[in-house]
């Protein structure tokens, strides 16, 4: 059926400006890490992205390497986008990465002008796109020099390729330099994509932590793992159930579900049933608690119009009186679960 988007699609999502830009993003994004490659049926896809844009969700979430196989989101991704939302391009923001491996030898990952530039020109194809609206570094390379990733994702802006700069899972003093580079060329940072949840909080550490230090910079902030690769949901509270991503070994092991671990996740349940939320909301409302709008936004994935719509929810909740603050801090700890730390200080 020809798709037609509802007209009132920007009534349930709140909007916030991305840093010091005249780009405002909605307050949960929607990411094709997991469940938008080649192993999940494409109308499955298709419905979420619509249902996702039916509820004020105008930023995808992309990389090169998001499948399986590798750029097959992007594929599919593109296939949806020319068949249903050619009408609505300019409502849409689209983002995409480079950073990590994406094929073989010495210029398929990293942190190059040749890689970024050439991952970009790959991506444009597969999703059929003259340009995305935000590329990203999707990580700091310690063999290239700042200088030179910055370069690129100014030449990638100055090309039209893209519209806005972004970098991901930088560390708060590689963020700081980079932010000086891009100013200095004339194309200043949009966004900085950092891992964060109740159960990873290593962007609020440090003096000054990331979110300072993008506060400071211009930055916006676009959380993404705000559910902890799952872990908070309702889904191991009574173990680990086939076809998860535990079971399947993908982003959350095992190892990450200790009895320590489940026991935060449990009384994170309690208090988010107090609430009359499911865990997912209290999880992503969290995130998105800070009055100064530090989070711009939430990157959630979603393998159900069903689990899309509970995640959305969350908007209808955001605020939490200081009973509730002080009992979720009581179980909002480190969980070692942070996959990136590696690449965060790779170059420190």
């Amino acid at each position: 059926m020809v798709y037609e988007a509802s007209g009132q699609r920007y009534e349930p999502m709140p909007y916030r400006a991305c840093g010091r830009s005249g780009l405002k993003l909605p307050a949960i994004s929607l990411g094709l890490w997991h469940n938008f490659g080649d192993d999940k049926p494409l109308e499955t896809q298709r419905a979420i992205l619509r249902r996702a844009f039916d509820l004020g969700v105008t930023h995808f979430d992309l990389a090169n390497n998001y499948g399986p196989p590798y750029g097959s989101a992007e594929i599919n991704f593109g296939r949806v986008l020319a068949e249903d939302f050619g009408p609505y391009r300019d409502e849409l923001i689209i983002s995409t990465k480079a950073g990590w491996d994406m094929w073989p030898g010495p210029y398929g990952f990293g942190g190059s002008r040749k890689y970024l530039l050439a991952s970009l020109n790959q991506s444009l194809g597969r999703m059929g796109l003259d340009y995305v609206d935000i590329f990203y570094s999707h990580r700091p390379d310690p063999d290239t020099p700042l200088e030179e990733t910055m370069g690129a994702l100014d030449q990638a802006v100055r090309s039209g390729k893209a519209l806005y700069a972004g970098i991901s899972s930088y560390s708060p003093s590689l963020t700081r330099k980079a932010a000086e580079f891009m100013r200095d060329l004339g194309t200043p940072l949009l966004i900085h994509q950092p891992s964060y949840s109740m159960l990873n909080r290593w962007v609020e550490q440090g003096d000054p932590s990331l979110l300072e230090t993008a506060h400071d910079e211009g930055l916006g902030v676009i959380a993404f793992s705000p559910l902890a690769q799952g872990l908070l949901t309702d889904r191991y509270l009574g173990g680990v159930p086939a076809g998860s991503r535990a079971a399947a070994g993908k982003s959350l092991s095992e190892s990450m579900l200790s009895e320590g671990n489940l026991a935060y996740v449990r009384a994170l349940n309690e208090i988010a049933t107090s609430r009359g939320q499911s865990l997912a909301q209290l999880a992503i409302s969290w995130v998105l608690r800070k009055q100064d709008h530090s989070v711009t936004s939430a990157l959630i994935g979603a393998s159900s119009v069903e689990q899309l719509e509970d995640s959305l929810a969350s908007v209808q909740n955001l605020d939490f009186s200081d009973e509730e603050i002080a009992a979720i801090e009581a179980h909002a700890v480190d969980a070692g679960i942070n996959l990136w730390g590696g690449a965060t200080a790779s170059k420190d």
